[in-house]
């Protein structure tokens, strides 16, 4: 039988003698590792006499204890002999900022969106919301737009199957319009609103997605006129490009639902290959721009709404949240606002801390 006092002597010296981790792993790899020498020793315990295993078997196991104990004690001597070391050579300045930790952003379209109703709400709007699926009633036939309209047809507007209660087809809305109609309907007149939402049309390009965003603006009052109109669309648009020098144009145009009814253009210059809102159109070096649609309330939409038109009239305008986030924040491709590029939003997205306030200016830094 091999001497185990002098192994232990021996493996008992080594282990003391270990200069480091890497040295005290050999030798716990050599003396108890599956090919190890004590580990030898256990298995021929197998091929003895029970007389032999009763009287060899607790030698061995004592071995093999007191050689784990004393590599679990070196590792721990070691361990922190070497946390000793790395606190007398390493520093660290605790006057230094900490690790900046992942952050979320506010999408462009959201921002946009607070911009609009920190705006108009200095000017006495509301904000109304309505259902993004809507009947053909609410969404063309209250608005004053034919059966023949070409916006009814499929390849314009995304139908259901499905029809409601009282018969009438289903459809995602092409529009805010028919949140107008339910709040003309549900609290009457006098009345002021944006109706800020989601909207689908069947239509894909650099500048149009199947679904966008849209803020539509009512106001319905006694003796509203077109004035009223132009000075609340350049009061809204000096405050959210936060520009005084904003000019609008005013055209003549045709939409069924207002009567009589003004595309707004807006005066625009190019400022290092960007289109940048300001200044008269016609002056030189400028240019006008569409921008939005608006006009009059249509009687018959007055009417469809259950008020009187010899007594109430209003106006009407709307415009694409997305496009004025393209314009005030210099993005130029509307299907990157909806790919979920984490490297778009981080350069387009605001803090969530930035939040949009008249006093402070509507527009945050990206």
């Amino acid at each position: 039988m091999t001497d185990l006092a002098t192994m232990r002597e021996s493996a008992l010296t080594r282990i003391e003698e270990a200069q480091d981790a890497a040295a005290l792993e050999s030798l716990r790899v050599e003396l108890l590792g599956k090919q190890g020498s004590i580990s030898g020793l256990m298995k021929t315990l197998g091929k003895m006499s029970p007389e032999e295993r009763q009287s060899e078997a607790p030698k061995i196991q004592g071995l093999r204890s007191d050689v784990a104990d004393a590599i679990a004690a070196k590792k721990d001597a070691l361990d922190a002999a070497e946390l000793e070391r790395r606190l007398a050579s390493e520093t660290l300045d605790l006057t230094l900022p900490a690790p900046q930790a992942p952050k979320g952003s506010v999408h462009p379209v959201s921002q946009v969106m607070d911009e609009l109703a920190e705006i108009f709400a200095d000017l006495g709007f509301s904000v109304a919301t309505g259902p993004e699926i809507e009947d053909d009633w609410h969404n063309f036939t209250a608005l004053n737009m034919a059966e023949t309209h070409p916006a009814r047809a499929m390849h314009d507007t995304f139908y259901f199957p499905d029809v409601d209660s009282e018969g009438r087809r289903m459809l995602l809305r092409t529009h805010t319009s028919p949140v107008q109609i339910r709040s003309m309907v549900k609290q009457g007149a006098p009345i002021r609103i944006i109706a800020p939402g989601r909207v689908y049309r069947s239509d894909s390009d650099a500048t149009h997605t199947p679904m966008f965003h849209q803020v539509e603006g009512l106001v319905i009052d006694k003796d509203i006129n077109l004035g009223h109109l132009k000075w609340t669309l350049e009061t809204f648009l000096k405050a959210f490009f936060e520009r005084d020098d904003i000019v609008l144009r005013l055209r003549p145009s045709y939409f069924p639902f207002t009567e009589p009814s003004v595309e707004v253009d807006v005066g625009w210059q190019d400022v290092n290959g960007r289109r940048v809102l300001g200044g008269d159109g016609d002056a030189p070096g400028h240019g006008w721009m569409e921008l939005l649609g608006s006009g009059m309330v249509n009687r018959r939409v007055i009417e469809f709404a259950g008020l009187d038109p010899d007594e109430w009239q209003g106006f009407a305008f709307g415009v694409g949240v997305d496009r004025l986030a393209m314009l005030k924040y210099g993005m130029d491709d509307l299907r990157a606002f909806f790919d979920g590029d984490q490297r778009w939003l981080d350069h387009y997205g605001f803090s969530p801390f930035d939040q949009p306030t008249l006093s402070a200016g509507v527009g945050a830094s990206a």
